[in-house]
């Protein structure tokens, strides 16, 4: 029985892939994080899929539904308001990239770009009001916006979503990390892009999932066709790596320490 926990405004509540071969990237994610994927028969859904992890509904895969939009995982922040969440983004220095509007009963969607240029979304939940699972084996851990001009878009957060920075310190030479708290507890992360990623790659928010083992899940990534982008490695919170899916969708691997 899947769990019924309502979404908490302003915090992460969903993760789909959007991306050119639906088929191939379901049959990749139920190898590496052992998701049984149902695509949902009704046409007015576009052939989205929806992935379950321990019962729960973990994640969504679907085609693109625009040959122009990027091969990505998007997350999306909960809201009551979507259509009041759009007029704070642009009064913040955003732009809505996507009108909020209606899929099918499950809610309401947009899609947002912050002042560096990182694309957002949002999510009003109709039908489809229950939180994801958090940090739990083989589903979301974590979101992390890598900007070029990172200091445009913390106030943006603020404004937007209420969210607090807390700024910590990465050593000689590295960019500060910022985590994103709603009431003291942390939901997002940010920081400067890092100097090594090429001039043309735009702001991007990154999906990480949480798993078991992160050198076993990189390494059946790696062989199920993923590319590696950083290897598994330390750091103050736990491990993680970032691979690129087949298709071309980037997503990091986490795991934390036991606190």
């Amino acid at each position: 029985m899947a769990e019924a926990k309502t979404a908490v405004a302003n915090k992460p509540t969903w993760v789909d892939l959007s991306t050119t071969d639906a088929s191939a990237a379901r049959e990749f994610y139920s190898k590496l994080f052992g998701w049984k994927i149902e695509v949902n028969p009704d046409p007015q859904y576009g052939g989205y899929g929806m992935a379950e992890a321990g019962g729960k509904r973990a994640a969504g895969i679907g085609p693109k539904m625009s040959p122009d939009a990027p091969t990505a995982w998007s997350i999306y922040i909960a809201t009551d308001d979507i259509d009041g969440l759009a007029k704070k983004v642009e009064a913040a220095g955003g732009k809505v990239v996507a009108p909020p509007f209606d899929v099918g009963d499950q809610g309401r969607m947009a899609a947002f770009q912050d002042p560096s240029g990182a694309v957002i979304s949002a999510w009003q939940g109709g039908a489809m009001n229950s939180q994801m699972p958090i940090g739990e084996a083989n589903t979301f851990g974590w979101a992390e916006l890598s900007a070029r001009g990172v200091d445009k878009a913390i106030p943006f957060y603020q404004k937007v979503f209420g969210w607090t920075p807390k700024a910590n310190d990465m050593g000689p030479g590295q960019p500060a990390y910022t985590e994103f708290q709603l009431g003291g507890e942390s939901v997002a992360g940010g920081q400067e892009m890092q100097a090594m990623v090429p001039p043309q790659v735009p702001s991007y928010w990154l999906v990480y999932f949480t798993v078991a083992d992160v050198d076993k899940s990189f390494k059946t990534a790696t062989q199920a066709g993923a590319r590696e982008l950083v290897a598994p490695m330390e750091f103050p919170g736990g491990r993680f790596a970032i691979v690129t899916d087949p298709q071309g969708a980037s997503f990091g691997l986490l795991k934390m320490a036991p606190r």
